[in-house]
């Protein structure tokens, strides 16, 4: 998803408070390796959806079965963890109890701390087109972000990358070509100035700037001027540059020059979604999914969002924000086991017309097909073009209006390190330049850039 995932290290306190518990509901196989005395091996599997989402755990129920009648050797057992998984005090009590299932779903933030947990395996030398038959169709930006010191710890199931999200109904009210939306920045204001004009209650671009959802963006709208968050070996702040100080100059000069970005400011993710689903915001960054969450949480249509590649400031973005999620195994397992975890992985989340890819099932039940997400397989794959023919053939939204944002992706850079806290303390940048028309952007930038830098220094 692209909503923003707070993985936070938990307390000590958080853990003992939670040992007593964690200890009693291990998750450990119930064999200690290989396989048992009928040949069968068990691996447990964490978020199996939770009993309120019927028709998702119906068809995860499903999915295990017929895995597991195509592989009599392996026995799945299903553990439901938090709601859609996303619960970040757990995972990490999880991980300093040493109670993680046998796979277990992460972030793509999370490889860090996975490693710091001492709780990760390496499976480096199990992965292949024999346990993934899909594998080598994996955009490899992807497996990178799963890799430390070229070593593999994890698979990914799901990726997104940032684009503009833009409303057509209110372009062309606007006068605006719904099929030529910005590519730059400066097109981005000139855009929002007449979305503004034509309807004075409209927000013609709206941005974060709240509950570290602004400095997520401002990792976005830095990534697509070209730079960088942090140093490449991550020690320190990067951003206080021209690119940053560009970021935030064009939200100033779009919030105080030109009165486009309304009035109402320090938006969160809901703010924001709840005001475009009610036709009140023109233009913001986003996922593709961010359409699915306007429609189905905050009651807007489909029909009215398109979505296409972020813009940079002459061009193109030079790159967009990119995230999702994977599965680790956990350390001591036996290669049986992770072969086995691996190939339950390619079955659910990585076969095209299985899984979260059987779109033929999905279509009927009212789930959104059609949506440029997850992005997995690289462009040209043998499986992204089943993919691409299966989504289309079933598809329940107008995939035409994300087709811009699907003919051209552009260079995914991943979050930085210590994303969330850092994106705490880029908030108050974004919320300075939104809410103060005297905020001086140089000082904004430099008070982030000592801050970060303590940040860094504490943990290294």
């Amino acid at each position: 998803m692209s909503v923003p995932q707070y993985r936070k290290v938990a307390a000590l306190a958080l853990v003992a408070g939670l040992g007593l518990s964690l200890t009693a509901c291990s998750t450990k196989s119930d064999d200690d390796g290989g396989a048992d005395a009928a040949g069968k091996v068990t691996i447990t599997v964490d978020c199996q959806p939770v009993a309120a989402q019927k028709e998702l755990l119906d068809n995860w129920n499903a999915d295990v079965k017929a895995f597991q009648t195509e592989n009599p050797n392996i026995v799945i057992k299903s553990i439901s963890v938090g709601q859609q998984c996303n619960n970040p005090p757990d995972f990490t009590a999880r991980l300093a109890g040493g109670t993680t299932t046998d796979v277990f779903y992460g972030y793509m933030t999370d490889l860090q701390q996975v490693l710091d947990s001492g709780q990760a395996l390496d499976i480096t030398q199990y992965v292949s087109k024999d346990t993934i038959a899909t594998w080598d169709s994996v955009d490899p930006a992807l497996k990178e972000v799963f890799t430390d010191g070229g070593k593999l710890y994890g698979v990914p199931v799901k990726n997104y990358s940032m684009g503009l999200v833009y409303n057509k109904t209110l372009f062309a009210k606007a006068g605006l070509d719904v099929n030529n939306p910005p590519k730059t920045w400066p097109e981005v204001r000139e855009a929002a100035k007449k979305i503004t004009a034509a309807d004075s209650s409209v927000a013609g671009y709206a941005e974060y700037s709240a509950g570290n959802t602004g400095g997520w963006h401002f990792t976005s709208l830095l990534y697509s001027q070209g730079g960088r968050v942090l140093s490449e070996d991550g020690k320190k702040a990067a951003f206080n540059t021209t690119e940053g100080k560009q970021v935030l100059q064009n939200l100033k000069d779009m919030r105080y020059g030109d009165n486009s970005m309304g009035a109402r400011q320090l938006l969160q993710w809901g703010d924001l979604l709840t005001n475009a689903a009610a036709g009140k915001v023109g233009m913001f960054i986003g996922a593709p999914d961010t359409t699915q969450a306007i429609v189905s949480q905050f009651k807007g249509k489909f029909e009215d969002w398109a979505v296409a590649p972020l813009p940079g400031q002459t061009d193109l973005a030079k790159g967009t924000l990119g995230g999702g999620e994977g599965y680790f195994f956990k350390k001591d397992l036996t290669k049986e086991q992770v072969e086995a975890g691996l190939k339950w992985i390619a079955y659910q989340k990585l076969t095209p017309g299985k899984g979260q890819f059987d779109y033929v099932r999905a279509k009927p039940q009212n789930y959104p097909v059609g949506l440029p997400q997850p992005l997995l397989f690289a462009n040209g794959t043998e499986a992204q073009k089943q993919e691409f023919d299966l989504r289309k053939a079933n598809a329940n939204v107008p995939v035409e209006n994300f087709a811009l944002f699907e003919a051209k992706q552009l260079p995914i850079v991943g979050e930085p390190r210590d994303a969330q806290a850092i994106y705490a303390i880029l908030d108050s940048a974004m919320s300075g330049v939104l809410t103060d028309p005297n905020a001086n952007v140089d000082t904004l930038l430099k008070t982030a850039e000592e801050k970060v830098n303590q940040l860094l220094a504490a943990g290294s």
